[in-house]
C-alpha cells in the first residue's frame, strides 16, 4: 500500500505494523490521518496474510498527543459533521478487525492517543510514557470513545477521577490502574512487541481471532449469554478444523 502522509505502513512475516507519522506535531491526530488509519485498517481487516498487527508513533517524543485541535475544532456544519463521522469511523475500525492489535506507545499518550490504544488488545508502555485526557480542560468532552473505553478498562471511579481532573499519569500508575499491560525501557519497547506478535501468530490464527471475538462481543452481555456466546463460537471454531 503506498501514497500515505502521515502514516508508514509495513508488512514482513504476516506482521503488519502502523506508525502514525507526524512527529514534528507529537503524532497529533488529524483528518488527514483519520482518513488513512480508516483506509489501512480496511485494508487489513480484509487480509488474511496479516496475522498480528504493532501500532505505534514515529519519533522520540510521543505515541500520539490528541487530536489536532487546529483542525477538530473547526467544526463543519452540523450535517457535514455527522456525515463526516459515519463514513470514517476509525474506531469503528479498529474494533472491527479481526486480528489481535498491539499497541505500542511511548512518551506523550494523550486524548485521541489514550482512545486509540483502548481500542487494542494488548497495550504496552515505555517507562516514560505520559497518559492523559486533557479535553474537560477544553470545554468538550472525549468524541472518539474515551467516556466509554476508559471506565470498561480501568472502572467507573479511577476514569472518573482522570477524566473529571484531567491530570494526567505515569506509566506505573497506569500499570497498577490496568490501563497497560506492560512498561519497558523505550529501548525494549518495541522489540517486546514483536516478540509477543511473533507468539501469537505460533497459534491457528481462526483460534486467535475466534478467542479475540469471544472476548469483545461477551463484554457488554450478561454472564449466561457470554457462556452461551462462547460455546457456539467453539463449535464453530470446531466444525471449521474438521
Amino acid at each position: 500500500m503506498n501514497g500515505f502522509e502521515v502514516i508508514i505502513y509495513e508488512k514482513r512475516d504476516g506482521i503488519a505494523c502502523i506508525t502514525v507519522n507526524r512527529p514534528k506535531a507529537l503524532n497529533a491526530y488529524n483528518i488527514r490521518m483519520r482518513d488513512e488509519l480508516y483506509e489501512v485498517l480496511g485494508a487489513i481487516k480484509e487480509d488474511d496474510e496479516v496475522d498480528v498487527v504493532i501500532l505505534k508513533g514515529a519519533g522520540e517524543k510521543a505515541f500520539c498527543a490528541g487530536a489536532d485541535l487546529t483542525e477538530f475544532l473547526t467544526a463543519p456544519p452540523p450535517v457535514f459533521a455527522r456525515q463526516a463521522r459515519f463514513e470514517r469511523d476509525v474506531w469503528g475500525r479498529f474494533l472491527s478487525v479481526p486480528q489481535p492489535v498491539i499497541a505500542s506507545m511511548h512518551g506523550y499518550v494523550l486524548g485521541s492517543g489514550i482512545e486509540m490504544s483502548l481500542c487494542c488488545d494488548i497495550r504496552l508502555a515505555s517507562d516514560d510514557a505520559r497518559f492523559g485526557l486533557p479535553e474537560p480542560g477544553l470545554g468538550i468532552i472525549p468524541a472518539a470513545g474515551g467516556s466509554q473505553t476508559l471506565p470498561r478498562t480501568i472502572g467507573q471511579a479511577a476514569a472518573l477521577e482522570i477524566l473529571l481532573s484531567g491530570r494526567w499519569i505515569e506509566a506505573k500508575e497506569a500499570l497498577r490502574l490496568k490501563l497497560v499491560n506492560s512498561i519497558l525501557p523505550r529501548a525494549e519497547l518495541y522489540t517486546e512487541a514483536e516478540k509477543i506478535a511473533k507468539k501469537i501468530q505460533s497459534y491457528d490464527k481462526w483460534t486467535v481471532r475466534t478467542l479475540k471475538q469471544a472476548v469483545w462481543r461477551g463484554l457488554d452481555l450478561p454472564l449466561h449469554d457470554g457462556l452461551e456466546l462462547e460455546t457456539r463460537l467453539a463449535k464453530q471454531l470446531k466444525g471449521s478444523h474438521k
